[in-house]
């Protein structure tokens, strides 16, 4: 298997130093970049491209929100993990809702870390444990232990694509819907496509009334 290439955005030197070490010592895992603020993490996903980031939401540089998603839309294919000290619902709200692909609380680094960063990798959202029981929380995420295996290997920026093209929404609509560039949907749109081995929007959108993808959601 491929090792997972991670960088670490966090202001804090000291808490990278450890965290470097962590990840290194894992057997398929290596620290390929360390970011102390949004620009620097920014500079980093353009001239590593790594496959993991973790990203403390309290650097330095701007807006968390609309830092992850300018992220997200100049890497749409790196997993973005927040690592923060917030155990907060409206932060995993906001956090989710700008693309990350996972939350994990600083305090439950050392044991969930590295599964966390596996989780994503393989395509999984992953929050903390103790943030995942709030029922809030889990409709945001989509309930994601219910979905169908045909839709488990889809990121939640994925699952919003595909919910959003079979309603209809043009790639340009999806893309001002989700704060992304054009090119970026058109990206997730076909990277969904080839995972469900779809044809045509018409097989995308027997696919979402199977799951009932279409249905208002509370």
């Amino acid at each position: 298997m491929p090792e997972i290439r991670v960088a670490i955005a966090d202001d804090h030197a000291i808490l990278r130093s450890g965290l470097k070490l962590l990840i290194d010592q894992q057997p398929d895992m290596s620290v390929v970049g360390e970011a102390h603020d949004w620009v620097s993490a920014l500079q980093i996903l353009n001239d590593v491209l790594p496959d993991v980031m973790t990203i403390d939401l309290t650097m330095p540089g701007g807006d968390a929100f609309y830092r992850l998603r300018q992220l997200r839309q100049v890497a749409p294919t790196v997993k973005l993990l927040v690592l923060t000290m917030h155990d907060d619902e409206a932060y995993l709200r906001g956090a989710i809702s700008a693309g990350a692909d996972g939350y994990v609380l600083k305090a439950s680094a050392d044991r969930e870390l590295m599964t966390a960063i596996r989780a994503v990798m393989d395509g999984k959202l992953y929050t903390t444990l103790e943030l995942h029981r709030l029922n809030s929380v889990e409709k945001d995420v989509k309930n994601l232990a219910a979905i169908p295996e045909e839709l488990s290997t889809l990121s939640h920026r994925e699952m919003e694509v595909l919910r959003s093209a079979a309603r209809g929404l043009t790639n340009r609509e999806i893309a001002e819907q989700l704060f992304l560039s054009v090119k970026t949907v058109e990206s997730y749109r076909a990277r969904l496509m080839s995972k469900l081995r779809l044809k045509s929007r018409a097989d995308l959108v027997q696919l979402a009334i199977r799951h009932g993808l279409l249905q208002a959601e509370s």
